[in-house]
């Protein structure tokens, strides 16, 4: 009985998910939309996508909805951070590495209907150039800053000349943010804002976005590349960590993200089986060192980090699935380096410092939910920091919100601790590092910025792969070490559960959901 109850709830679930009359896309018949479970594969995370715009968008939610819908001029292997052709069919490099000849796929649509060309990837990249740029395109400067121009050769090949040679650029044209291509016929008809009208051309579109709920989509009927063996995908928002597991293992959900150390054994029990790889991410706390504030002081930074028992706080937290941090770089990245050490636990030394200092009293912000680089979410995180602080005399107010708000809170408040973390896009230490550098709040939220480590980087992403250039990283992580620009935490593996019966690769490298790469048996 209880089997045919879960199946009957689950069949009325998909109804009500592939039928809702909030459908945001355009010429759909939702009558062609299979009820049947084994052409749906339903995911559950505990935060919902901020938007669908790929230049405007930089949270991991929206990625594994990005990555489903549009495409980029490269893309990466299942396994790996080396890239392969996906928009562009191949490419060449002149010698001095300045320009870039990209033949593009020919037979595109976009999910509008209209025609990919080399058109269409000029008015993207010009969309996120300087002048042009919207406020949010954090990706941008990521992705295009070394960018001088683009040029349309053909209908079928477009021509990027850089303003100097940058290593990780082609790896960055692979992204899940900035390098997608929208639909310029969208963008104008939208605004020059997709973010509830996603138009891209990857093998998946956007059928209804329920907000707060689930987001549907279902594949692409004109797609160029092979058909998914899923036709739709229903991503449901379920907050609540217990609540996922049990809908995992009622059959309800099919894969679920946001998982911790507690929960292992009711997945396994349950039936479920827990996917892990080794995580390209890290967890740290942030400090605002705009002018003006507590934290833009060194030595006060420095005493907070003192006051914080990292390993015992990830051995509680986290168990086995997370590591102590002490450098930013994890193991994974290159610049990475076992020398590197960041502040260690001195609680008499901290507790001097503050008090020297008159620091009696902190704000720090947070999210509310699980990520993947903190899978015990930033509610608990917070109070764990906010109970070590305290032992040293320094009373700290939490203030959390959901992944939205925060996001939007953590530019617009006032603060002095913040937690965030970051997880790699492409391999390349630049796109790890680099953040901190940035000027960009939406990016570097603390502001740190040192000109010996910003100095460093600009030499570093000249140089092409090899020991000098992972000898610069390893010295830039040094110096966040040092200045403590950052204090990080843990790096935490990719974790995700699935039924026994969605195969495939559940979790790309990138801690991104590609739904063309999972089935159904």
């Amino acid at each position: 009985m209880k089997s045919l109850f879960t199946k009957s709830l689950m069949s009325i679930a998909l109804s009500a998910a592939l039928f809702s009359n909030s459908a945001y896309a355009e010429g759909i018949d939702r009558s062609t939309l299979s009820r049947k479970p084994i052409d749906n594969l339903v995911y559950a995370s505990s935060s919902e996508p901020v938007g669908f715009d790929p230049h405007l968008t930089n949270d991991n939610e929206s990625a594994n909805i990005l990555v489903n819908i549009y495409e980029s001029l490269l893309k990466f292997k299942p396994d790996s951070a080396d890239v392969e052709p996906a928009l562009a069919k191949s490419w060449t490099i002149s010698d001095d590495g300045l320009t870039y000849t990209l033949k593009l796929q020919e037979g595109v649509k976009f999910h509008d209907g209209t025609d990919f060309n080399a058109q269409a990837v000029k008015y993207n990249i010009d969309r996120q150039m300087p002048g042009k740029r919207l406020p949010g395109m954090g990706y941008a400067d990521l992705v295009y800053s070394d960018v001088k121009s683009s040029r349309v050769i053909d209908d079928h090949t477009i021509e990027i000349t850089l303003k100097a040679p940058s290593t990780p650029f082609i790896r960055n044209l692979a992204m899940a943010f900035a390098a997608p291509v929208i639909s310029p016929a969208a963008l104008e008809k939208h605004g020059n804002n997709v973010m509830e009208h996603p138009s891209g051309t990857g093998p998946y579109q956007l059928v209804a976005w329920d907000k707060g709920q689930q987001v549907v989509v279902t594949t692409f009927k004109d797609y160029w590349g092979p058909k998914p063996p899923v036709q739709n995908v229903i991503y449901k928002v379920i907050k609540d960590t217990s609540a996922r597991v049990v809908a995992l293992n009622n059959g309800e959900v099919d894969i679920i993200t946001g998982i911790d150390a507690n929960v292992v054994d009711r997945i396994e029990k349950g039936g479920s089986k827990v996917f892990t790889v080794e995580g390209n991410n890290t967890n740290y706390i942030s400090f605002n060192s705009r002018p003006g504030f507590v934290t833009a002081d060194r030595e006060v930074r420095r005493a907070i980090a003192q006051a914080i028992n990292v390993p015992e706080l990830v051995k509680t937290l986290y168990r086995q699935y997370s590591t102590p941090a002490h450098s930013f770089f994890p193991p994974i990245v290159p610049g990475y380096s076992p020398d590197t050490r960041t502040v260690t636990y001195n609680p008499d030394e901290a507790r001097k410092t503050l008090a020297a200092k008159g620091v009696k009293e902190l704000t720090l912000l947070t999210y509310s939910d699980v990520r993947t680089y903190n899978p015990a979410g930033g509610q608990v995180l917070a109070e764990a920091i906010q109970d070590y602080l305290s032992k040293v005399g320094v009373k700290v107010n939490i203030h959390a919100y959901d992944w939205t708000s925060y996001k939007n809170r953590v530019v617009t408040d006032s603060w002095d601790l913040s937690l965030i973390g970051w997880t790699g896009d492409n391999g390349d230490p630049d796109n790890f590092i680099n953040i901190l550098a940035s000027k960009d709040p939406l990016m570097n939220q603390g502001m740190w910025q040192n000109p010996e480590f910003i100095d460093i980087i600009q030499k570093a992403v000249r140089l092409p792969d090899g020991p000098e250039r992972i000898a610069l990283y390893q010295k830039a992580d040094g110096i966040v070490a040092e200045d403590v620009g950052a204090f990080p935490i843990s790096h935490a593996m990719t974790m995700a559960a699935h039924r026994p019966n969605v195969e495939g690769h559940i979790i790309h490298p990138k801690a991104v959901f590609r739904f063309f790469e999972v089935r159904k048996k």
